[in-house]
């Protein structure tokens, strides 16, 4: 990718000048982060207009996974856990997947319409009957937010470290209103899911938790207050703003996506080759791609850059296998079919040698690749790969085979691919969670909702359309999308004789290499700058003045 600026400064340069951009970019305490290395050249493939083929075990993934959620969800109040087999809580966010899934399973044929309508209300009535108030033990709820994990038989506050959360809030909302889209039919226990969904999404107070309006904090405690960070740059967070602007009750102001996107400037740039709006884990670049079809739709920012949404998350997964290709820290199997960064499950969180060096594992963290929010310990997630299904199917679909045939024997069970594992990891060591398989590495035991509900959901809208196609029925979701200023695509209406509008084209080669170029330029730019700039004079010069 980097051919035509390598033959003037050089591949140690280039990769020199690229660390110096990350670093520039860090704020705040620095996580650990790892130099960026080039990977070989690998080219984009346009978009096609013939679907590939799904192998035979992708249907096998799609049921399995299904399954999850069917059968770990407690059936008298509906709440979904946030793992399994160890499933001490529930996760608010699984329960949203949850909601998604289920009719996912009667277009399959997997559970009725009338069963999952059964569990769909046990679920809704539940959330709208939990006991809700600012007491810190024996509540669920407040101002309309749920706590981000719930006892699973009462349905409160899981423990004191358990915040009330905006983002799972967001997540299960997009399940609500998904259920009040899908199920439509003139019958009174269709009707009542639709009113149900109404009154939940009409209870959360959005302005209540922007204590730096117009934007959104992360949430809330109890016992301390509001968490002082709020949603800034890319990330996820693009379904809260846009649930939030369209909410009939509690709406926050208009040009909270204006401001919301001035947050990005950091994250803008080249990475792998790839430019896009970047965000290290992969999961940042598919929360939101779940439920909203970005493809044609753009805001504001993203025609600026000639790209959508869509675009930005297929640049971010090639960006994650060239990641992978180049493998600057030299992790066992990594390659063209084994890559994938987000938010999973770890062996455990402690420093050991590996190839002569200190490294540093976790347990559950969020690992990742860009430009900004960069952990790798060598631990894969499925989820990362097979969730970007819809954005890149030509690298995609290669991947999950081989990782079903390479270790699908120690990773696939009951409820498909459990949650990640590291081949890199076989110190004989007290684990956090999972267990080492004998020449094979590190292997989770839990399945996590949050991470198989985009790979059930992402191989339901890479086939036909399905989640995306009720959610456009969604006016909530609509009003959201044209008050953040969204314009194009299946936003606007066709008129007669006039063809729909296309989503924009790939990035091409030619256009990369200048996209690199530039980022180039700007580094120098910046060393150039850092090296013009005075230096404070020793202290004891200093002293002597």
């Amino acid at each position: 990718m980097f051919d035509s600026i390598r033959r003037s400064v050089g591949t140690a340069s280039l990769v020199a000048v690229l660390v110096f951009i990350s670093g520039c970019r860090q704020e705040g305490p620095a996580s650990t982060t790892y130099p960026i290395a080039s990977a070989p050249p690998v080219q984009v493939e346009p978009l096609k207009q013939t679907k590939l083929e799904l192998p035979p075990v992708f249907r096998d993934i799609e049921k399995r996974t299904f399954q999850f959620f069917w059968d770990t969800t407690n059936e008298v109040n509906g709440l979904t856990p946030d793992r399994y087999p160890s499933r001490p809580f529930a996760s608010i966010a699984s329960v949203g997947f949850a909601l998604t899934a289920y009719p996912i399973g009667i277009e399959n044929g997997w559970v009725s319409r009338r069963q999952a309508v059964d569990r769909t209300l046990t679920t809704l009535r539940f959330f709208r009957d939990i006991p809700s108030g600012p007491q810190a033990e024996g509540k669920g709820a407040y101002n309309g937010f749920y706590y981000h994990f719930l006892d699973m038989d009462t349905g409160a506050r899981f423990q004191s470290w358990v915040e009330l959360s905006s983002v799972d809030t967001a997540l299960l909302m997009m399940g609500v209103l998904f259920a009040q889209s899908y199920y439509d039919r003139d019958d009174p226990r269709e009707k009542e899911i639709r009113e149900l969904a109404d009154t939940l999404y009409k209870r959360v107070d959005w302005p209540w938790l922007q204590r730096n309006a117009p934007l959104v904090s992360m949430g809330w405690f109890p016992e301390s207050g509001f968490i002082q960070h709020d949603w800034t740059g890319y990330n996820e967070a693009m379904m809260l703003y846009i649930l939030a602007l369209a909410s009939p009750t509690h709406p926050i102001e208009p040009e909270s996506w204006q401001v919301w996107t001035r947050t990005y400037n950091d994250s803008w740039g080249v990475y792998q080759g790839e430019e896009y709006l970047s965000f290290g884990p992969l999961f940042g670049h598919q929360y939101s791609h779940v439920w909203i079809d970005f493809r044609g739709i753009q805001d504001d920012y993203m025609r600026e850059r000639g790209i959508d949404y869509f675009e930005n998350s297929r640049r971010a997964a090639y960006a994650h296998r060239a990641y992978a290709i180049a493998n600057p820290m030299k992790w066992k199997e990594y390659g063209p079919e084994v890559w994938g960064l987000t938010a999973s499950d770890g062996p455990q969180q402690t420093l050991q040698e590996f190839r002569g060096e200190q490294r540093q594992f976790r347990h559950y963290s969020a690992r990742g690749a860009g430009l900004r929010d960069t952990f790798d310990d060598g631990t894969i997630a499925p989820t990362a790969a097979i969730a970007s299904l819809p954005f890149a199917p030509e690298i995609v679909i290669p991947t999950t085979v081989a990782m079903h045939e390479r270790y699908g024997e120690f990773l696939y069970s009951s409820y498909g691919f459990l949650d990640s594992f590291n081949p890199s990891f076989d110190f004989d060591i007290p684990l956090k969670t999972g267990r080492l398989v004998p020449g094979e590495g590190w292997v989770a035991s839990d399945y996590i909702g949050i991470d198989q509900g985009p790979i059930l959901t992402m191989i339901a809208n890479y086939r036909n359309d399905f989640v995306w196609n009720v959610m456009k029925r969604n006016k909530y979701i609509r009003d959201g999308l044209q008050k953040a200023g969204f314009k194009g695509g299946w936003l606007e209406p066709v008129k007669e004789g006039e063809a729909a509008p296309t989503q924009p084209r790939p990035q091409t080669k030619a256009e990369k290499d200048a996209a690199t170029a530039r980022a180039l330029g700007e580094a120098e730019s910046r060393v150039n700058r850092a090296s013009q700039t005075p230096q404070p004079a020793p202290a004891q010069d200093q002293k002597n003045k």
